[in-house]
C-alpha cells in the first residue's frame, strides 16, 4: 500500500449536504436491496459523529425489509450505549427508527472493564453479521483518521496490519480520550462497497493532502485510499 491514492477511487461532489445525503441514502438503500431481493440478509456498518446524522435520518425512512438488515459500527467509544457521547446512542437516534426501527443492530460495547478485554466479545457479536459487508460507511478526521485509527495511537501498527485476520481491537483517540474499540483495517476492507463522508472545506484539505504522498501512519486514511481489494466512493460536499 505503498504511493498515492488509487486513480479508481471515486469521488462524487455535491453542491450541498442534502443533495449529497439523499444521493448516499438512495445508493445504500439499492446496495442492501440488491442483496435482500438476492434472498439474502444483508449487513451495513456505519460510523458515528455529527457527519452522518442527516443521512440517518434519510436512510431511515428508506422502504426495505430492515428486519433482514444487520447493523453494526465501525467503532465505539467505551462509555454507558445511554451516554450522548455513544455511537450507539447516536445511531439508535437517528438510524434505527421510522422503517429502519425493524432493523437487527449489534453494538461493540460489552460489560468488559476497557477495550482492550471487550475486544474479542465485540467481534464475537459482528461475526453474526453477513459478511462480506454490504455496505460499509466511514467518516475521515481532520487528522486523516477512520474508524478509531488514529495517527501516534499505540495500536495503529497492529490495526492496520492487513496480515492480522479481521477482528476489533482497543484503542485511545488523541483528543476527548475517551477509550474506543475499533474494527481493524482487514474487517472494514472485508465489504463490497466503503463509503467515504466528507464534509466541509477543511476536510477537503485533509482528502487531498492524503491523496498525496506520505506515510500511511501519518494518516491512517490513506491505507483506505491506497488498498486494492475493495472499491471506494468519496462523498464530499462543502
Amino acid at each position: 500500500m505503498s504511493g498515492m491514492a488509487k486513480p479508481d477511487t471515486q469521488l462524487r461532489k455535491f453542491a450541498n449536504t442534502e443533495a449529497l445525503n439523499e444521493a448516499l441514502a438512495a445508493e445504500i438503500a439499492a446496495s442492501l436491496g440488491h442483496r435482500l431481493r438476492a434472498g439474502r440478509s444483508a449487513s451495513l456498518v456505519v460510523a458515528g459523529g455529527r457527519s452522518p446524522v442527516a443521512l440517518f435520518e434519510q436512510l431511515s425512512v428508506m422502504a426495505l425489509d430492515w428486519s433482514r438488515v444487520w447493523v453494526t459500527l465501525t467503532d465505539e467509544r467505551w462509555v454507558r450505549t445511554s451516554s450522548s457521547d455513544s455511537n450507539e446512542h447516536l445511531v439508535r437516534e437517528h438510524l434505527l427508527r421510522n422503517a429502519a426501527a425493524k432493523a437487527n443492530f449489534v453494538g461493540l460495547k460489552t460489560d468488559d472493564a476497557d477495550p482492550d478485554s471487550g475486544a474479542a466479545a465485540s467481534w464475537a457479536g459482528i461475526e453474526k453479521l453477513p459478511r462480506p459487508f454490504d455496505q460499509v460507511l466511514l467518516g475521515m478526521g481532520d487528522d486523516g483518521h477512520i474508524a478509531s485509527l488514529f495517527p501516534d495511537s499505540p495500536a495503529l501498527d497492529l490495526g492496520l496490519d492487513l496480515q492480522q485476520a479481521s477482528g476489533c481491537l482497543g484503542t485511545v483517540a488523541p483528543v476527548a480520550p475517551h477509550e474506543r474499540v475499533s474494527l481493524n483495517l482487514s474487517a472494514l476492507l472485508d465489504a463490497r462497497h466503503i463509503a467515504l463522508l466528507i464534509i466541509g472545506s477543511g476536510k477537503w484539505v485533509t482528502y487531498e493532502r492524503a491523496c498525496g504522498a506520505g506515510p500511511i501512519a501519518e494518516m491512517p486514511v490513506r491505507a483506505l485510499l491506497r488498498q486494492q481489494r475493495v472499491p471506494v466512493s468519496v462523498y464530499w460536499a462543502p
